[in-house]
């Protein structure tokens, strides 16, 4: 397997807490890519714990939104990772910025692979978080992955169904669809002759005055202190653009309505994802669902605003189901 050169200082864009212990951990999945993922661990804590995987926002890493996750939750008592993605931040994979809704689906099924084996976990109490982007991943992972007790997807947004039909379905047509692939599939031919693949996405910057509020949401997010990590790719330019080719035909979610486990959604009043998380809801059965609102709140506000998370609802939430 693929050795990684892990950051040993503390480098996220949270404090350290001195309630949990903290270290580097690697696991890899079953495409033979190994996960660079921080350990959060309560202290003073015995026996077998129940544990949490988290992930996300797409574009981010670990020292960002996931990590203060996997870090408060490791405070109210589970031992949590907070991996990044591969081809992202600190793991492995080349060509670098790839995004796979295969791959990344199995991320999270690798993580759960991971904490099954530790000797301080509890493998019938596993849950995970996915956040943003990898929301949807996280969904999907519950639908395939029985392993996975109790799920919570936080601000979630469908990747697949951006990728095909633009924001808001806005370009849900199939001459639409026709124009971004036969962009993407030119660039394909003129990266193979560069030697390199380019990149797209990211955040705007500078930012236009015209913006739409959920673009000033992420720059606000990944271009000030507040979120800005030099290994994430919202904050540095963006992910390799003919990734994006797998998602217009390999729509997730399609056997969400057959998860058994728990499932939380989360998302706020005026989050721009929430016709992702609604429709998702929609598409769920069983009496261990649920949709959670958080009034006022925006996108990003879910990403690391500790007054605005509802971390006592997401205490509860994995209690209940990973006890």
């Amino acid at each position: 397997m693929e050795k990684l050169n892990l950051t040993q200082e503390w480098d996220k864009v949270f404090p350290k807490s001195d309630k949990v212990d903290h270290k580097k951990v690697t696991f890899h999945n079953r495409y033979g890519i190994t996960l660079a993922a921080d350990m959060y661990t309560p202290k003073g804590t015995e026996g077998k714990l129940p544990a949490i995987a988290v992930s996300g926002p797409f574009g981010a890493v670990k020292e960002q939104s996931s990590g203060l996750y996997a870090q408060k939750m490791a405070e109210l008592g589970f031992l949590t990772i907070a991996f990044d993605p591969s081809y992202t931040g600190e793991s492995g994979g080349t060509p670098r910025y790839v995004a796979s809704p295969d791959i990344n689906t199995e991320d999270f099924c690798a993580a759960v692979d991971f904490l099954s084996v530790q000797e301080n976990v509890d493998p019938e109490r596993i849950g995970i978080i996915g956040i943003c982007g990898w929301g949807g991943m996280a969904l999907n992972a519950a639908a395939i992955d029985t392993r996975i007790k109790a799920t919570a997807a936080m601000t979630m947004y469908d990747m697949t169904r951006v990728t095909a039909n633009g924001y808001f379905d806005a370009e849900d047509s199939e001459q639409a669809r026709f124009e971004k692939k036969k962009a993407m599939n030119a660039q394909r031919t003129e990266d193979y002759k560069n030697g390199s693949y380019a990149l797209a996405g990211g955040v705007v910057d500078p930012l236009p005055e015209d913006a739409p509020q959920f673009v000033k949401d992420y720059y606000a997010y990944y271009k000030t202190p507040r979120g800005y990590h030099s290994r994430s790719l919202n904050s540095n330019g963006g992910w390799n653009v003919t990734s994006s080719l797998s998602f217009l035909n390999m729509p997730i979610l399609q056997y969400s309505n057959e998860i058994r486990s728990a499932v939380l959604l989360v998302h706020g009043e005026k989050a721009h994802s929430r016709y992702f998380s609604e429709t998702a809801y929609s598409k769920l059965t069983g009496d261990n669902k649920e949709l959670l609102i958080i009034p006022g709140a925006n996108h990003t506000d879910l990403y690391d605003q500790m007054d605005i998370i509802p971390f006592e609802k997401l205490n509860a939430f994995f209690t209940e189901y990973l006890r």
